[in-house]
């Protein structure tokens, strides 16, 4: 697909467009050319906007006046071209222009830059977002304030990357090594970290941050054994100030991973919510997508959970897995609801582009027209009536349907790291090898990263060079204390 643009710097907005309904196609962005080749979408701005689309069997312009305003401008062609997609798939995407992750933050600004009547009428009229999924915004928008309003100053949230599965599912992108390959660094991994926290916790004091909540997530934290799980845990416990701490989450993960010693170790150290995630309860659909472990295993996990006494847990599911169907995600659906856990979280499939479901041009249909949006839709309808609040709302490029992913929890029971990260409110001090630390000031929008090394062994070798990098984060407070 050959993406032309002319005298404009709109390409960004654009492809991501163009993606949104050619999730396969690789683009090519073009500024300049001799002849166009087809397939193509031609973006100009000249005497007006000018939008041609030429693929396949379908070819149109559409046009518009030209202001000389950017903002104005790039909406006007964004316009234009969504409406030729629409023209040629004879659809509508549900969430219309929008293609970037955030559309409750985005949805947030601009009912606070134009009052709430006006903004809720420029997502629909202008940003062509559907009324299903501006009822939606709607409401976890709601659920979000009430969480990012528990946020300060001086607030800060903790990640501690477990890097680390039993095996890599199809679908998965994230820097995770299974353990058949890197068992042999486990034991360095966890005193190394231990060590990161340690010295995070150190900075943290030095500068009077607040800790808000506390994430361990991965790859599946529950690979280590139980007493590496008791060694971060206790370390993260001894080292910070967990009295102002209002949330601590394991994502236990995958329940082949999981035992009564684990979850005890967990419970002891004080964390108040998990993660178990079946993604689907459909044994023919676990194998598929490279999971080792039967639904039924999701059912004992659970049910080990509780005996174990933790009352806060959430599942994830996955709507538009390889080989699902509408009547087998229902089903998956409403055997977790039976389990009755306190938060549900619905991811929609996206190809990820190092996944071995993209890597591999495994079959899969993410494409606009797919029963996806079905499954969704059944999952609003009934958690909804089960009592179930939005709380959180992502997307994603490349998403089945141009959907989204969406965390469900009963009022209460809402992650408050999960708002946090996703609205970018405060400083997140991530530990741990693919971790990303982001700095954040009070009533500022810029944000600071400091990355660590994305790979285990980068990790373990060179752990004395990553620990200078922890410099930075005094140096940007610096700025503003």
């Amino acid at each position: 697909m050959n993406l032309y643009i002319e005298n404009h710097t709109f390409h960004y907005e654009m492809e991501n467009l163009v993606r949104a309904f050619f999730p396969y196609e690789k683009i090519e962005v073009k500024k300049e050319y001799d002849v166009l080749e087809t397939p193509y979408v031609l973006t100009q701005c000249g005497d007006d906007i000018s939008v041609t689309v030429n693929i396949n069997d379908f070819e149109k312009t559409a046009t518009d006046i030209l202001t000389g305003d950017d903002v104005a401008d790039e909406l006007k062609m964004a316009q234009l071209l969504y409406g030729l997609f629409c023209d040629m798939f004879s659809t509508t995407l549900p969430w219309g222009l929008l293609t970037g992750v955030r559309p409750i933050k985005l949805l947030r600004r601009i009912m606070e830059e134009m009052g709430e009547s006006e903004g809720l009428e420029y997502y629909s009229n202008e940003l062509m977002v559907s009324d299903k999924k501006k009822e939606l915004a709607i409401i976890t928008e709601k659920a979000e304030r009430e969480i990012l309003e528990l946020s300060g100053e001086k607030s800060f949230s903790l990640y501690i990357s477990i890097p680390f599965c039993p095996s890599r599912c199809n679908y998965c992108s994230f820097v995770s090594q299974s353990i058949e390959k890197a068992k042999h660094l486990i034991g360095d991994y966890v005193n190394l970290l231990c060590e990161e926290i340690k010295l995070t916790a150190d900075i943290a004091k030095s500068l009077g941050l607040r800790l808000e909540s506390v994430y361990m997530g991965g790859g599946t934290p529950t690979t280590l054994s139980a007493s590496q799980m008791s060694q971060v845990l206790s370390t993260v416990n001894e080292n910070f100030d967990m009295s102002t701490c209002r949330e601590f989450t394991v994502e236990a993960g995958r329940p082949d991973t999981i035992t009564k010693e684990k979850l005890l170790a967990i419970k002891e150290n004080g964390v108040t919510r998990i993660s178990i995630n079946p993604q689907t309860l459909n044994d023919e659909v676990l194998e598929i997508i490279g999971r080792r472990h039967s639904a039924q295993d999701t059912i004992d996990a659970f049910n080990l959970a509780r005996e174990c006494g933790f009352d806060n847990i959430n599942m994830d599911l996955i709507a538009g897995l390889k080989g699902d169907y509408y009547e087998s995600f229902v089903s998956t659906l409403d055997k977790v609801r039976e389990l009755s856990p306190e938060s549900i979280t619905i991811h929609t499939l996206s190809l990820k582009r190092s996944s071995t479901l993209n890597t591999e041009n495994i079959d899969v249909n993410i494409g606009i027209k797919n029963e996806t949006t079905s499954m969704l839709e059944y999952s609003q309808e009934k958690l909804l009536t089960d009592g179930f609040i939005p709380y959180y709302l992502y997307r994603q490029s490349r998403m089945a349907g141009n959907l989204e992913n969406v965390g469900w929890a009963k009022k209460g029971c809402e992650s408050l790291y999960n708002v946090y990260i996703m609205d970018e409110t405060h400083t997140i001090l991530a530990c741990g090898a693919g971790a990303v630390t982001k700095l954040k000031a009070y009533n500022d929008t810029k944000l600071e990263r400091i990355f660590n090394f994305k790979f285990p062994y980068e990790y373990n070798t060179r752990f004395d060079e990553l620990m200078k990098r922890k410099e930075g984060i005094t140096e940007f407070y610096k700025k503003y204390f």
